[in-house]
């Protein structure tokens, strides 16, 4: 029987959990200063006069104001020079301010009235001010004024905006966004790492109490109060639990089977600590692995390790996903994202949001920087026999890589109990 892996009472497992966020640092309002000084010089950099963001991470990495985005515009303009604005809806004032980090003047609007009009206003008062500055002159009258758009802003928001403001050519403020957010401060990484911890722990929990025929439904429900119990404040983020064949789909399968005796597990979750994401996936098998097992379970360690090895600082994204799938097509598999093989790119960047820049992809010319963070996962599949997917996260130091969480040991021990 595969180390750690069944033996367990969920009670029992549950019991020997605690909260892992006592000691947690959160972001300073001094950090979200920063990071809108570092966008307003990205801002000056690409010739922006402003960017407005939308509700939603990156309201939040800029300004430390949670809200969600609705049909309802609630969002901030930030400009090249001068104080955030926000833009809301009148009736959520008070609510609004009492999520704000970083303070600023609200400019509402009533249910009656466009939010998108509004927003051309704030724009025109900002340009007529003089606080809008590109290259350090002041914009020229004759020319239209640049504003970036938040790129995962809805179609129907920009779109009103554009309609409202035709005089201002709007740009993808992806160059702002994803240029601050792409490079993690000491504190982001320490949350990531929190995170990241919680969740082995949950994986290690999950693995101990697995039983013949339990249903991927009951092991879902146990990960989320494991996570309950190492402190994430809302369990589970996320949860993927297949058991068997079902492992050869990245994401699972409509109606998936409960457990049977030497099943392949395939487990990926994580969970959320003020706002940061963890996210880590382990395959191992519910009884003794056989030689196929085995040996899958070993390639997709050495295409996980060829990928790390290969992330040095300045190495492209597309490099590091090449690298491990060259391992994979070395073996007879692919090629490319042919299946049996990798289907999907080699890994993300993970923050505030889970899936977000850059992407370790082969059409991802990204040179890698200290601060960067990514999941490694190069995962292989075989319809009809089983997947592997073996998925930890490192992060880029001015040294090159390290890892937030070791990757599995063994198939005979994941995670490495009797080392």
């Amino acid at each position: 029987m595969t180390i750690g892996v069944g033996g367990v009472s969920q009670q029992a497992a549950l019991a020997k959990l605690a909260d892992m966020t006592q000691d947690i640092a959160p972001v300073t309002e001094a950090e979200f200063l920063q990071r809108i000084e570092r966008a307003q010089q990205l801002m000056q950099q690409q010739g922006l006069g402003a960017i407005y963001v939308n509700a939603g991470t990156n309201l939040y990495y800029f300004t430390g104001t949670r809200w969600f985005s609705s049909e309802r515009l609630v969002g901030a303009i930030i400009p090249a020079k001068g104080e955030v604005k926000y833009i809301a809806p009148a009736f959520e004032l008070d609510t609004l301010q009492g999520y704000m980090t970083i303070k600023g003047p609200v400019h509402t609007w009533h249910e009656d009235q466009s939010p998108y009009e509004l927003v051309e206003r704030v724009i025109t008062q900002l340009r007529l001010d003089n606080l809008l500055e590109t290259r350090g002159a002041a914009i020229n009258d004759n020319e239209p004024l640049k504003v970036g758009l938040d790129e995962s802003t809805p179609f129907f928001i920009t779109d009103g905006i554009a309609q409202a403001a035709a005089e201002v050519k709007f740009v993808s403020a992806k160059a702002v966004t994803a240029g601050s957010r792409m490079l993690k401060s000491a504190t982001e990484i320490a949350l990531i790492q929190r995170a990241m911890d919680m969740t082995l722990e949950v994986h290690k929990a999950v693995a101990s109490i697995l039983v013949e025929g339990i249903t991927t439904a009951e092991v879902e429900d146990f990960i989320d109060r494991a996570h309950y119990a190492v402190g994430a404040p809302r369990g589970s983020y996320f949860c993927i639990v297949l058991f068997g064949e079902d492992t050869a789909y990245p994401h699972g399968v409509k109606s998936p089977k409960s457990l049977e005796r030497n099943d392949t597990v395939l487990i990926d979750t994580g969970c959320q600590l003020q706002g940061y994401n963890s996210d880590i996936t382990r395959t191992y098998v519910f009884g003794e692995a056989s030689p196929r097992q085995r040996e899958l379970w070993q390639l997709e360690q050495a295409a996980q390790l060829a990928a790390f090895n290969t992330a040095n600082l300045g190495v492209s994204c597309a490099a590091v996903d090449l690298a491990a799938r060259r391992v994979l097509e070395t073996a007879g598999f692919g090629p490319g994202y042919a299946v049996p093989g990798l289907p999907h790119r080699t890994g993300h960047g993970i923050g505030l949001d889970i899936h977000e820049w850059p992407y370790l992809v082969l059409n991802d010319l990204t040179p890698l920087d200290v601060g960067m963070c990514f999941s490694n996962e190069p995962m292989l599949c075989v319809p009809g026999e089983f997947g592997i997917r073996h998925e930890d996260h490192f992060y880029m130091t001015d040294t090159g890589p390290k890892w937030f969480t070791e990757p599995a040991h063994s198939i005979d021990d994941p995670f490495a109990l009797a080392c």
